[in-house]
């Protein structure tokens, strides 16, 4: 009886989403002709006035995308890339209202004019500038009870992010790991995050957005957003709202949204295009980039419009692995067609990008973390050029593997927006998006030293128990590096046990781990996924209230195959590369077999690989209400809740590897590397749904135009994304598909105040994370290479802290804009798995609770001077990371550090403008992310390393990535 309900109210509620996209999609047309043609009615005894005219800021430069209002009414226009605008107005004693991000809001009165040059004052914080992102209706920083901050176009421009991410680092309350590079980065908001450095699970809590839909909804951990997601050109502003309304407004996003808004193009034709060089890894390596963007009118009235950019760069890195780390582009381009009362836009995207990012290197020293000699800030131990051929399966089908093509990134999407104002207040806007995205890892994976004298690298080649000599060798030269002996270890006479001896040589890297090589798997995941999103709101102004419904409906289809066991390759720890290793077996009749193949890969020559297919599909279906009421002119309430349904059903096929007995593909028994065959031997199949409601609501109290406070609470969810699905790969695992939705609880407060030159916004809050899972991944013990996964245990996590975000203009040529988050995060509940020896037999749970929670920095710091003259200008910024605990156990800190970023720009003429930027001015080299001592697997274990082991061995060799050494670019912009 139960599943019957829940499929009639889930059958009831797609028909009605369906019937509303269908009657609003048919409707669409009718309904923007019928809106002009009754407003045509209305004011048919008026005339309609054409009014034309520029948006200058203080240097008479034009303001883009600045918003013309007519006051009184809900009729507007954004200027274009030249500043210009037109609009129409039946009063020609209208006052328009002009506001922009970075200037103070004006009103004009036309008096009868219909030619106007408007000059806008710069803001030192634009508190009035009225934002989209996070509120129930279009409201200023002032008017809203929740914490937005925005970049505009100018602070975005003058710096040199090194992805999409980094920008948020002008964000109070938000921690940034951008140090893997333009991709797999890290995002949390106000301390709401599980604190692990993994960039798999880097956007958990948080929407990245894209013209406010989400860049994708149906992510896991090879997936995520920052995969199709690039700042460029093309980027207007960028609003961020931290919590509060998140969860109501945002798609399974309590941390956040961060919305990246694109240009559109003006009355006029206007454009840019930029030309960039620069030096990365302290000067060493080069980067190129151009951009490019224009737009203007497509009709002689003017009313419909375009924009179209994008970019294309190439740069080998600050840690240059042999062959470029980042090379691609993209290209974006929208339409929009302006009414008297209605909007649609058309918006269209196509990416096509190859990245990889930076891994760790091996360190000393836990109070102050120096690399081991030998080792510097711009070495790689990415795996180096390859290629190598195998079979998925026992289907035939071939497949290459090429490191050089990295993670290669793709998408095709179209969005339509269109917003329709039926008059006595009634609005229906709605958002939707289709898009294409791949993303085909050719990657590497864990490349930590392992050691060749111990069991575990036997193991995972079936070398184990294969006695005889093995020879490590230099692949480009031959040169013996080192020999090494598997045989019976014996004790007393009787053997107990396998023995490895070192016969001859070393092997480079040795003060970093003796006789190891670099573990470099060929890491293959192709992901696929297509991806429905619609979002529709019905609102209703009624006097001082407004009243907000809607749905928020997702479909995201994922296929996955990933092979596993394409080989790996053990490289030489030598600088600034490392390097390929042949590897020889000779047994006790002295018969020689080539454990690595001619590239030195323990694969690849078309031998099969068990390769497990995953096709899965993510329904997510929410419907939202939100009331605004505006008590009196100054006190204003807003509540919202928020219910949502996540489906996954889906099936996993599991592929299974096999001992060859013929040879291998070769028919070669001697040439181990291919001597496998693969298929598939399981099938998992599920169907799970999770259902989670939301609830936040806030008062704000506007004392006068330079004072205002609000209070927030709110309750939000967070469901499990698809990783806890797509990482079922044995009968083990198949019970841990249990989705439990996360619950947090966040209270938040703030004060802003504005007085003459000077703005500052304070925000208190905590938070409380429930549910948090925990799990941990272990070795067999019969059969090292065979890992398995610990039952999941719940985690609870307690945030409380204070964010601050000021700007003061000390004169018209010098101010100071600072951010900054003060903040304490505990593991009110918390364990984790000692594994003990291999197997789970001893395996138990430790607890921590009550530590402070790992990666949550106490102070995280922003201040950015910047200087106006003439025409130059010039910034700094300057960033400060507190110390952080390294894991839950509390074992070290990772020590504070500081960066600084210097801007300088200046512009020719009204055309040509140079900028200059050195990102890490001072060559900082600040510890972001770190792995455990020990060779592989046990580096992977970082809340397993206690206090205990540190004491053991303090000196002990442990893995750190850290801030990308110091960064030259210079920039030629050419406006037209």
């Amino acid at each position: 009886m139960k599943k019957n309900y829940y499929s009639y109210v889930q059958t009831f509620r797609l028909s009605f989403f369906q019937g509303l996209v269908l009657l609003g999609t048919a409707f669409v047309p009718n309904v923007v002709q019928a809106s002009v043609g009754l407003t045509a009615i209305k004011y048919e005894k008026k005339i309609s006035v054409s009014i034309t005219g520029t948006i200058i800021g203080e240097k008479k430069e034009p303001v883009v995308g600045a918003t013309i209002m007519v006051k009184g009414t809900k009729q507007g226009v954004i200027t274009d890339l030249s500043g210009h605008f037109k609009i129409e107005v039946t009063d020609p004693n209208s006052t328009l209202v002009i506001s922009s991000v970075g200037y103070v809001t004006k009103e004009v009165t036309l008096s009868g004019r219909t030619s106007l040059t408007i000059e806008l004052l710069e803001d030192v914080d634009a508190l009035e500038e009225v934002v989209v992102t996070g509120v129930f209706d279009k409201r200023s920083r002032m008017e809203s009870s929740v914490a937005i901050s925005v970049l505009n176009t100018r602070q975005i421009q003058m710096q040199a992010p090194l992805s999409a991410a980094d920008l948020l680092k002008n964000i109070s309350g938000v921690f940034v790991n951008s140090a893997p590079g333009e991709i797999r980065n890290t995002v949390t908001s106000r301390g709401v995050t599980t604190g692990g450095i993994d960039g798999s699970s880097g956007y958990y809590y948080v929407s990245m957005q894209e013209d406010g839909l989400p860049v994708f909804n149906g992510t896991f951990g090879t997936f995520g957003p920052d995969y199709f997601l690039r700042s460029d050109i093309t980027i207007g502003k960028l609003e961020a709202v931290k919590g509060g309304t998140a969860s109501i407004l945002g798609n399974n996003a309590p941390g956040g949204i961060f919305n990246y808004v694109s240009k559109t193009g003006g009355t006029e034709f206007a454009g840019e295009v930029r030309g960039k060089y620069g030096l990365e890894g302290n000067g060493i390596n080069p980067y190129y980039r151009f951009e490019a963007n224009f737009g203007g009118p497509l009709s002689k009235d003017k009313t419909l419009t375009y924009n179209i950019g994008g970019f294309w760069r190439q740069n080998d890195g600050a840690r240059y692995p042999g062959y470029p780390m980042n090379e691609g582009g993209q290209v974006k381009a929208n339409v929009v067609k302006h009414f008297k009362n209605s909007s649609v836009k058309f918006y269209a995207k196509y990416l096509n990008d190859r990245n990889t990012w930076f891994e760790y290197l091996p360190t000393v020293g836990f109070t102050n973390p120096q690399l081991v000699p030998g080792f510097e800030q711009t070495n790689s131990v990415m795996i180096p050029p390859v290629t190598a051929e195998y079979t998925i399966n026992d289907t035939g089908e071939k497949q290459t593997f090429d490191s050089r093509d990295k993670i290669h990134s793709k998408e095709l999407s179209f969005s339509l927006n269109y917003d329709l104002h039926f008059g006595k207040g009634w609005t229906f806007e709605n958002k939707f998006k289709y898009s294409d995205k791949s993303s085909f890892w050719n990657a590497t994976s864990v490349p930590y030293p392992i050691a060749v004298d111990n069991v575990i690298f036997y193991g995972l080649n079936n070398l184990a128990g294969k006695f005889g000599t093995y020879d490590f060798n230099d692949l480009a030269t031959g040169r013996n590096l080192l020999k090494v002996n598997q045989g019976l270890n014996f004790v007393n006479g009787v053997p107990a046990g396998i023995k490895f001896s070192v016969l001859n040589g070393s092997l480079p890297g040795a003060n970093a781990s003796p006789n190891s090589l670099i573990f470099n798997p060929l890491v293959v995941f192709d992901n696929k996924g297509n991806e429905f999103i619609e979002n529709a709101t019905l609102s209703r102004k009624i006097n001082h209230m407004s009243f907000t419904g809607g749905i928020f409906y997702s479909v995201s289809d994922i296929s996955r195959k990933n092979p596993s066991g394409v080989g790996t390759m053990y490289n030489q720890m030598t600088s600034p590369r490392i390097s390929p290793t042949a590897i020889t077996y000779t047994d006790a009749k002295g018969v020689v077999y080539q454990v690595t193949n001619p590239d030195g890969i323990t694969g690849g020559m078309g031998r099969s690989v068990a390769t497990s297919i995953f096709n899965v599909t993510q329904n997510q279906l929410a419907t939202f209400f939100g009331h605004n009421w505006e008590i009196s002119p100054k006190l204003n309430l807003d509540w919202g809740v928020r219910y949502e349904t996540i489906r996954v059903k889906g099936t996993n096929q599991i592929a299974t590897q096999f001992a060859a007995t013929d040879g291998g593909t070769d028919k070669n028994p001697l040439t181990l590397y291919d001597n496998y065959s693969a298929k598939i031997t399981k099938k998992y199949s599920y169907d799970k749904p999770i259902e989670t409601f939301s609830f936040s609501g806030g008062l704000n109290y506007r004392f006068n135009d330079g004072l205002a406070i609000y209070g927030r609470y709110s309750q939000g969810s967070k469901s499990p994304d698809l990783s806890m699905f797509l990482n079922v790969s044995a009968t083990a695992d198949e019970r841990f598909i249990n989705p439990i939705a996360q619950k947090i609880q966040q209270v938040e407060a703030g004060i802003k105040l504005k007085k003459g030159n000077a703005s500052l916004f304070i925000t208190p809050f905590y938070s409380l994370l429930s549910n948090v899972p925990q799990q941990v991944q272990g070795q067999e013990t019969a059969d090292v290479s065979t890992l398995y996964v610990t039952p999941v245990v719940y985690n609870k996590y307690q945030t409380q802290g204070i964010e601050f975000e000021s700007n003061y203009a000390f004169t018209k040529k010098f101010s100071v804009r600072a951010v900054a988050t003060f903040q304490k995060s505990v593991a009110l509940d918390y364990g984790t798995w000692d594994l003990g020896a291999n197997g789970n037999a001893d395996d138990k749970v430790v607890y921590y609770s009550g530590n402070e929670t790992d990666n949550n920095a106490r102070v995280i710091l922003r201040v950015s001077p910047s200087y106006t003259t003439g025409k130059l200008f010039a910034s700094i910024d300057w960033s400060y990371m507190g110390s952080r605990m390294a894991n839950v156990a509390n074992t070290f800190k990772l020590p504070s550090f500081n960066q600084s970023n210097l801007n300088v720009g200046y512009t020719v003429n009204k055309n040509i403008s140079l900028q200059a930027n050195i990102n890490n001015l001072f060559n900082q080299n600040g510890v972001m992310s770190w792995s455990a001592p020990g060779s592989f697997p046990a580096s992977l274990n970082t809340q397993g390393f206690t206090k205990a082991n540190l004491e053991a061995n303090p000196n002990a060799v442990y893995y750190t990535l850290s801030l990308p050494p110091r960064a030259y670019f210079l920039t030629l912009s050419y406006k037209f």
